[in-house]
Formats: structure tokens, C-alpha cells, sequence
């Protein structure tokens, strides 16, 4: 019997993919690849295949467990000079104001595919070929260019994605932004996404797909070698538990940064039993991220900091902390009650466009936020930081979720935001996820300060929030309502009843579908 599922992906490609993968058999876990790698490949800029990702399961009958896919740093048998080349800085406005690194030393060890190898060959029912088949079905037709995508080339048009010729031919209009809806076809990926499915996840690894992007890579200045993608390999982790309003959550362990940051919000606002106002919450995220700063960034043990994050919440409570884009998501919850989030990310975009693949690179390696100790700082084969939290969840009553979001160093607040609403507060899960917001910033001159969608409820608790610790906080930069700065979070629910829901958030294009 096939089975159903609540799935929330970032366009209608995705979903599309999804139920196809459902219909071949297969559960959440082969729905959710499926739905992701059509994004990886329909969202360019936004994300891209050869990025990293988080694919968190928690199934019908067991524990929940993390796959860790994330990206890592290159250079094993790489000549020194390598190391500080190959980078190019591109100012933008995004945000307020953003300043990264594109190029081909930007590109960081991709680990999507060899995670999600791995969350399939434990976890999935349906064949590898036909996850790969779909999203290659769909490119060899063309898509259009989401709203979203378009918005991000918009501003990056110019910079990140003009150098490349290749990705400048494809992807814009000579340097400038297609509007949306324009149709993109490229037969390269076509090819690409076949051989991965005829192949299996491998072939990104070792063998002809292997050799092509080491290759261009190290003819162009890149740090990858083929040692680095030999040696890479996922790893299974032990999610993060907490409770929210009676909900048991699954957050992304260490070494990742984003699941004990959010973990450690959720345990900062404790076991409350009324709602928590949006100055309560904003205190939080200005303590927890202000120890993320000073002592998780610039670790040399990204793991041993995580956990010393939550053992330092434990240790203090609530009585307070001392002071010292981009990514995509989709969640599938199936009508077996299996669960299944993936974040994937590619950073903002190295804008390289791996010669005959189809490929875009990451730009890992060139994100000020994940390489506060300096661009190629790491040793070679260092997992690298990461923001992405997918979350799952279940209830006593045996309600599941499965939820996360885009949007770097604001997933975490986002997410906060939408389980306090929805976990916490009771309030549906639409209108969680659609509720104005506010994430606290810290800037590059040393002050923090609030960014906030334009909302009279935020408006007026802000203006009575004073202080946070030592430093004044106070709202400084106003968005727009549904701004795409403040992530884009896709949830899926099945209640205790059977009833399945998917959700996706107006602050970007989106699809849901239960199929």
C-alpha cells in the first residue's frame, strides 16, 4: 500500500518530486531526499547539490538519530600556496548590509549526497534511481526561476554569479537578474543527476564525477583534491533532547552549531507554563548567542563547545549568561507516523560552476559567520560550523512534527519563535509559522542590536524591552512584514488521529502537498 505524507519543500518541483517518490514506495525519508535534491537543483542560489545537509529521522517505532552531511574543509595534499587563494570578496545588501567570499577557494567538501546515501540506505524503501530520476525528469523539462531565487540574484547577480562564465550564461542576464518565472534548462545537470542515480551517491566521491570536479577545481584554484573526496564520510549522531509544553524535540548535536544554540534557548526559557512575550524571548537569544560568539565560533573543538554551551546553560538557569542565503529545508511527516527534516545549504554561493557537471559549488569556506577564526584557518578534514537545525518532534498524545528553516544565523531565532508559538503557546502551526518576528544581531563593530518585522505586537514589546545584561538592546533596524531575511520554515504534522498537514511560510516561495 502507498503510503502518504505531509511534505513542505521549497517549490512545487519539490513536492512533485516527493509524492513521486512515495508512489514508488517509498516513506518520509525517501520523500524528503527527493523533494531536496529537486531543490538543490530548481532553487540555484538558494541552494545548490554540491552543499552539505543535516537529515534528521525520527521513526515510526524508534529513536530518533541525525545524519550528519555537512560540508568540510579541503586541502589534504594540497600545496601551501593554495591555502588564502582562490577567493573573491563580493559586497551586498542583503540583510542590511553582507560581505562574503565567492571563487573557487570558497568551495568547501560537499557532503549532501553522501549523507543522504546514508539516511536512504538505513531508512529508505523506494530506489535510489527514482529519488534521482525525478529531479532529473524536471530539469531535462526546464524550471522557472522561483521569486525567491530571483530576489537573491537581485542582489548577487552581479557579484557572486557574474565571474563564472558559465554560471554567468546560465543563471543570469550578463551579470544581471532574470525575472522571475524565467526558464532555466541545463542538460549538464540532466546528465549529472543520472549517473549520481545509476551510480549511487558515490559517484560524487570517487570514480569519472569524482575526477571532473577535482580537476576544475584545481585548475582554477580551488582546494579540494581527490584525497579529500575519498576520505569523506557522513556520521551518525545522537540527537539533542529537550521539552517544550510536553513536546519531546530532536535537535542537530554538535559538532553543528545551530541545533545546541536553539537547544540551548529552549532549556534558557525553561518549563514555563505561560506565554513568553517577545522581550523574554529576545533576551534569550541575545545571551545564548552572545556565548555562541565568545566561545563556541572560535573553538578548536566545535563538539566539546556545543555540549560546554548546554552544561553551561544547566550550570546557570534562567538566572542569565555571562556576556563575553543561504540554505533550503524540507520536512515530511508519513501516515506512518515516520518523521523526516533535511536542511541543506550551500552558503550564499562560491557562483562556480563545475565544467560539464552541472554542479554549483558551495562558498563554506568564504561565510564570515562559520570561519570566525580566519578564511582557511581549519586542518584539512575539520567538519565544518553549521546553523542548520532541522527539528523533529513528538507528543505524548502521538502527535509528530517535523520542521526547520533557511536563513544562516537566523535559523535558530526563527525557529525558536515558531515552537514557542506552536509547542508552547498553542496557537495553530500556521499561525506559528506566519507570525511577525525578531532576531537579535550581533554586529561587526561589537553592538548588538534587534532586527524585527514590522508589527504592532513586536513594535510595542520591544519599546519596553530596555536592557539585556550590560548592553542597552534595543530594536534598531525595522523589515518589512514576511521579510525573506527571516528564513522561510517548512513544517509537517500528523496528529494523533492520522491527520496529515504541511505548512510553508510566506516570507518565501514555498510549496506544501499531502499526497
Amino acid at each position: 500500500m502507498t503510503r502518504r505524507a505531509a511534505i513542505a519543500a521549497p517549490n512545487s518541483s519539490a513536492t512533485q518530486a516527493g509524492v513521486h517518490a512515495l508512489g514508488s514506495g517509498g516513506n518520509a525519508i525517501d520523500a524528503a531526499i527527493a523533494a531536496m535534491i529537486t531543490a538543490t537543483a530548481t532553487e540555484p542560489g538558494i541552494v545548490s547539490p554540491l552543499g552539505g545537509c543535516f537529515i534528521n529521522v525520527w521513526p515510526m517505532d524508534g529513536s530518533p538519530v541525525v545524519v550528519d552531511g555537512n560540508v568540510e574543509m579541503p586541502g589534504r595534499g594540497a600545496a601551501p600556496e593554495r591555502f588564502g587563494a582562490g577567493l573573491i570578496e563580493c559586497v551586498t545588501t542583503y540583510g542590511g548590509g553582507l560581505t562574503t567570499h565567492a571563487g573557487p577557494g570558497s568551495v568547501a567538501i560537499p557532503g549532501m549526497f553522501a549523507g543522504m546515501g546514508l539516511a536512504h540506505e538505513r531508512f529508505g524503501a523506494a530506489p535510489w534511481s527514482e529519488l534521482l530520476e525525478t529531479a532529473a525528469t524536471i530539469v531535462a523539462d526546464g524550471f522557472q526561476l522561483s521569486h525567491t531565487a530571483a530576489s537573491y540574484f537581485e542582489l548577487v547577480a552581479h557579484t557572486i554569479f557574474a565571474w563564472d562564465q558559465d554560471t554567468r550564461r546560465l543563471y543570469t542576464d550578463d551579470g544581471r537578474a532574470w525575472q522571475p518565472g524565467h526558464l532555466i534548462r541545463d542538460d549538464n545537470l540532466v546528465a549529472t543527476l543520472r549517473q549520481i542515480g545509476e551510480e549511487g551517491a558515490g559517484s560524487v566521491y570517487t570514480g569519472d564525477l569524482a575526477a571532473r570536479i577535482v580537476a576544475d577545481l584545481s585548475e582554477r584554484g580551488g582546494l579540494i583534491t581527490a584525497r579529500d573526496l575519498a576520505a569523506y564520510r557522513p556520521a551518525v549522531r545522537t540527537p539533542l533532547r529537550t521539552s517544550l509544553g510536553g513536546w519531546d524535540l530532536a535537535c542537530n548535536p554538535p559538532p553543528a552549531i545551530g541545533g545546541p544554540v536553539l537547544t540551548a534557548m529552549l532549556r534558557l526559557i525553561g518549563d514555563v507554563t505561560g506565554p513568553v512575550s517577545p522581550g523574554h524571548a529576545a533576551r534569550v537569544m541575545k545571551d545564548v548567542l552572545d556565548l555562541r560568539l565568545h566561545r563556541v565560533d572560535i573553538a578548536d573543538d566545535l563538539e566539546a563547545a556545543g555540549h560546554e554551551l548546554l552544561q553551561t546553560i544547566a550550570s546557570m538557569g534562567a538566572v542569565g549568561l555571562p556576556t563575553s542565503p543561504d540554505t533550503a529545508h524540507v520536512s515530511v511527516v508519513d501516515s506512518d507516523g515516520t518523521a523526516c527534516a533535511i536542511t541543506a545549504s550551500a552558503g550564499y554561493g562560491s557562483g562556480m560552476y563545475v565544467a560539464g557537471t552541472g554542479l554549483l559549488g558551495n562558498n563554506a569556506l568564504g561565510e564570515p559567520e562559520l570561519n570566525r577564526r580566519g578564511l582557511h584557518a581549519l586542518a584539512p578534514g575539520t567538519r565544518m560550523a553549521s546553523n542548520m537545525s532541522p527539528t523533529t518532534a513528538r507528543h505524548p498524545d502521538g502527535t509528530v512534527l517535523s520542521v526547520g528553516t533557511p536563513g544562516a544565523d537566523r535559523i535558530t531565532t526563527a525557529l525558536l519563535q515558531v515552537l514557542l508559538h506552536f509547542c508552547l503557546h498553542g496557537e495553530t502551526l500556521q499561525y506559528a509559522v506566519d507570525a511577525p518576528r525578531l532576531h537579535v544581531r550581533h554586529l561587526d563593530d561589537g553592538t548588538v542590536r534587534i532586527d524585527h518585522e514590522e508589527s504592532d505586537t513586536l513594535r510595542g514589546a520591544l519599546t519596553d524591552l530596555r536592557t539585556a545584561g550590560s548592553e542597552a538592546v534595543v530594536p534598531l533596524h525595522a523589515h518589512a512584514p514576511h521579510a525573506m531575511y527571516f528564513g522561510g520554515v517548512g513544517a509537517a504534522l500528523r496528529t494523533a488521529d492520522g491527520e496529515l498537514t504541511a505548512v510553508s511560510d510566506p516570507r518565501r516561495d514555498a510549496a506544501t502537498v499531502v499526497g
